[in-house]
């Protein structure tokens, strides 16, 4: 009596580790300053440069 091999599923890959400076959004926020006596008025979001905005850490 013959057996059949069974073929073994790959395990699944692992997630991709978080960036550090964003937390895995993409987006940092910005205090914005303006006059001369540099005050604040509020927070703007902008890209991470860190991952370019991808979430993923690079290290």
């Amino acid at each position: 009596m013959a057996t059949t091999r069974r073929k073994k599923t790959p395990a699944p890959a692992p997630a991709p580790a978080k960036c550090r400076v964003c937390k895995g959004s993409g987006e940092v926020s910005i205090t914005v300053r303006v006059g001369r006596k540099q005050r604040s008025v509020g927070a703007q979001t902008g890209l991470c440069l860190t991952c370019l905005g991808s979430g993923e850490a690079t290290d």
